[in-house]
């Protein structure tokens, strides 16, 4: 049975692109419909949210791993990785260290732990440049999941989730479709029952060359642009945020 659930990562786990004004921080997620679904079968369930968006896997680990160990969690998720394997360069070797001696210890707790490969990126070209390197995250992370008996939600099988119409306008985020999909993987990994139902988005409509010239420029201009000159400046989109849910606390279910 699970009582306290606590979610780490970034901005995949806090919800980033699920916009929704009346959660915490603006966004929903796909943390926050798994918790949901799991505060409607267990109405004593204490849920946290410790993700920020921007985070690079060592401030998730330095700034919410203990703060998660103390609350004694049943069940814990875990992605980050997502930002450095988007930074020029990356020690893929040092990140697998630091999640491997970070999912040891959650595991130690005896809490159900869950990991989470990255999408498969083919068919976009920003993530398709990065695909060598998030492969091998991949592989990473199932062998440590495999070490210490933690369970995967295998991202990159979801071939649903190439779909354009799953991510928010930058590109970058999941939206509130591709978020979905999420929580109902995470839910059958766990072997939960759900009502939770897939988006039917039906067959993928083709653009012409010089709509898709103006919606790259569009997206260059207000998503890549403004992203770029954070990393100059050296800021992160989550410089002046909090924790969504930063301590354990009961879900409304509506």
């Amino acid at each position: 049975m699970t009582i306290r659930f606590v979610a780490l990562g970034d901005s995949f786990t806090e919800g980033v692109g699920d916009d929704d004004p009346a959660c915490p921080n603006g966004v929903r997620g796909w943390a926050d419909r798994t918790a949901e679904v799991l505060a409607g079968q267990q109405p004593e369930l204490g849920y946290a949210n410790l993700a920020i968006r921007g985070r690079l896997l060592r401030d998730v680990l330095a700034e919410q791993l203990e703060p998660a160990l103390a609350m004694r969690p049943d069940l814990v998720t875990l992605y980050a990785g997502g930002n450095d394997l988007m930074r020029p360069r990356v020690d893929l070797d040092a990140l697998a260290e630091a999640y491997d001696l970070a999912v040891s210890r959650l595991a130690a707790t005896g809490a159900t732990v869950v990991l989470f490969t990255g999408v498969d990126g083919v068919e976009d070209p920003l993530f398709r440049r990065i695909r060598g390197r998030a492969a091998i995250h991949n592989e990473h992370t199932r062998v440590i999941a495999a070490r210490y008996g933690a369970l995967v939600v295998d991202m990159w099988a979801m071939r649903q989730l190439r779909d354009r119409r799953m991510w928010a306008a930058d590109r970058i985020h999941l939206n509130a479709n591709g978020h979905t999909e999420v929580a109902i993987a995470v839910l059958d990994t766990l072997g939960v029952r759900h009502a939770l139902v897939r988006p039917v988005l039906g067959p993928r409509a083709g653009l012409a060359a010089r709509h898709r010239r103006a919606a790259n420029l569009r997206w260059a201009r207000e998503h890549a642009v403004p992203w770029v000159g954070r990393r100059l400046r050296g800021e992160s989109s989550g410089d002046l945020l909090r924790p969504k849910r930063p301590t354990l606390a009961p879900v409304e279910t509506g």
